[in-house]
């Protein structure tokens, strides 16, 4: 279950990025270059956020449910 946690935690820090960017973008008008600095943290937390669930699941943590039926 912490897993699980530290996953969504990551996700919701990439989402924040998505925002504070996009803030960015709108108040900088491009003169600076905040906005693609935030951009890459967010590449950043999803590629995190996918390796720990690969490594999750390989270890053993979490699980597939099988929803397709």
């Amino acid at each position: 279950m912490p897993i699980k946690i530290i996953a969504i935690l990551i996700f919701l820090a990439a989402i924040g990025s998505l925002v504070s960017a996009m803030v960015f973008l709108v108040k900088d008008k491009g003169e600076t270059n905040r906005t693609a600095k935030a951009l890459t943290y967010r590449i950043g937390f999803s590629v995190l956020v996918f390796v720990l669930l690969m490594l999750s699941y390989f270890a053993g943590y979490i699980e597939p449910h099988g929803i397709a039926g």
